[in-house]
């Protein structure tokens, strides 16, 4: 084995520009000793050759202070390549190998521990030197299996939360702290779109665009490294003693229990709008009374219109050329991005059924038209005669635009589209109903939560809930009991309310 050589060098040039290297005469002083002002220590040593016994470029390293301390890591590199057994050549050609590409990535040599015990199991000794951000990418590439949105979805847990906070760490030196800090970062942005949003100052909402990360969104985040850590443990028996992202304390990412938007509350929340909306104004901020309605704190993330509030919004919605789809969403409880993606020759109007065989999702602002997610996604929706109806007339309406866009209608299939055909983008559906509900004067829901105002009224209409499961797609009937049962006392108590506001009594004493 070669033992390896120090030597000291500086950058000094000569006059024609070339790098002295060794022969700088300032490297000595003028009895010979080496200079301890001018110059760094280096040190070069033979590798293995490459597999394919071609020679391989010596490792050099630099820019040591002193003598004894190149002369300290030559001796930690010739540790690693001893590291092979006597005699095994190929292991010396493997830890070469990753000697080399340790110094090209983090520009310092393998942790010899982590090597030695890589070797001891039989692993290949570079699984002990790949970092979170390198293995996650290579986990990343491997999804083939997976459908191209779950896929996407991991992509963007990747790219925001872990490779810029903990993408540089080894593998093998991933602590439970490490992990946590991630979810300390995403927790401080949060406050600071709170407080963007509270102030409502465009310079500080542009600031900190984005939106909060939720409960459950943190442990979907938390659950994208603890898959790709548990994949690298089945590979790499041993390597790692535990999977830390399992052991990093989350919330609860249990679904939040919807809300009715009964007249207390809205009563409340009126009146916190009109404060904020007022104080925006006083400090002589240009502000939309539309961001500071949806900035507006409510009483629950999921919130669901009464009755009457539904019919105020579809009264108000009746007008706009998206009509059609606002209504099967109040109505049949399709998802947003099924109710984009439904396609004509799924919906028989003369059965009265519609099949939901696709979806346009969001994952960022790129969309994806694929089938529902689950098998329980797939599924037939009885239409009542009120949306069979208000389906036609969207038709009619839609083969005019079909008619006057002549040859610039694009002819996408979908059953609700842009005016020249296109597919919807669902933001904008979203972005359309935000508007309508502001100008109706209701307070805020979700797209989403018009979607639990179906099942709720049908739950509240004695419709039996496993036909409520099937309407809504979901896999479990705990999932539709859990989420939808709490809120029918409050919605037949709203709805007593208004049936009795139709016969004042006056003041009873």
């Amino acid at each position: 084995m070669a033992a390896g050589t120090t030597y000291k060098q500086c950058s000094c040039r000569d006059e024609e520009g070339r790098r002295l290297g060794q022969k700088c005469q300032k490297l000595r002083r003028a009895n010979g000793a080496w200079s301890s002002r001018h110059g760094t220590w280096y040190y070069q040593l033979e590798l293995p050759p490459h597999p394919d016994g071609s020679r391989r470029n010596p490792l050099r390293r630099g820019g040591f202070a002193t003598q004894d301390d190149a002369e300290q890591e030559l001796a930690a590199a010739r540790d690693l390549l001893a590291i092979a057994a006597p005699g095994d050549v190929e292991g010396r050609i493997q830890v070469a190998e990753v000697i080399q590409r340790a110094v090209k990535t983090i520009r310092q040599l393998p942790d010899p521990a982590a090597v030695r015990k890589a070797t001891r199991l039989g692993h290949d000794p570079g699984a002990a030197q790949v970092t979170v951000g390198q293995w996650l990418d290579e986990w990343l590439a491997a999804k083939k299996d997976l459908r191209s949105g779950t896929v996407r979805s991991y992509e963007p847990h990747i790219r925001l939360y872990f490779k810029p906070h903990i993408g540089h760490i080894r593998l093998n030196r991933l602590r439970v702290a490490d992990v946590a800090s991630v979810f300390d970062a995403i927790d401080e942005r949060n406050d600071a779109i709170v407080l963007a949003r509270a102030s409502g100052d465009p310079a500080q909402l542009a600031a900190v665009k984005g939106w909060l990360v939720g409960p459950a969104t943190k442990q979907r985040i938390r659950a994208t490294l603890r898959s790709a850590l548990g994949t690298y443990m089945k590979q790499h028996p041993g390597m790692l003693d535990v999977n830390v992202a399992a052991l990093v304390s989350l919330p609860s990412g249990k679904r939040p229990k919807p809300l009715v938007w009964t007249g207390e509350r809205v009563r409340a929340w009126q009146h916190d709008f009109q404060a904020r909306l007022a104080a925006a104004r006083a400090n002589g901020r240009r502000v939309s009374p539309l961001d500071i309605w949806l900035s507006t704190p409510r009483p629950s993330p999921v919130m669901v219109w009464t009755p009457a509030q539904t019919k105020v919004f579809l009264t108000r919605a009746r007008s706009h050329r998206l009509y059609a789809l606002y209504h099967l969403i109040a109505y049949r409880g399709l998802r947003r991005g099924e109710a984009c993606g439904l396609r004509r020759t799924d919906t028989d109007l003369d059965a009265s059924v519609t099949a939901i065989r696709w979806q346009i999702t969001q994952l960022g602002w790129a969309t994806e038209q694929a089938p529902p997610k689950s098998e329980a996604g797939e599924r037939h929706v009885a239409l009542d005669a009120q949306t069979t109806a208000v389906i036609r007339a969207h038709r009619r309406q839609h083969d005019q635009e079909k008619e006057q866009a002549e040859g610039a209608w694009h002819e996408s299939g979908f059953e609700f589209t842009n005016p020249d055909g296109s597919p919807l983008h669902p933001a904008a559906v979203t972005a359309t109903f935000e508007q309508i509900a502001y100008l109706a004067g209701l307070p805020p829901i979700r797209l989403h939560d018009l979607r639990h105002g179906a099942a709720t009224l049908a739950l509240a209409a004695g419709v039996d809930i496993k036909i409520v499961q099937d309407m809504l797609g979901h896999s479990s009937r705990a999932i539709t009991s859990d989420t939808y049962t709490t809120v029918l006392p409050e919605v037949a108590r709203a709805a007593a309310e208004a049936a009795a506001a139709l016969i004042p009594l006056g003041e009873i004493t």
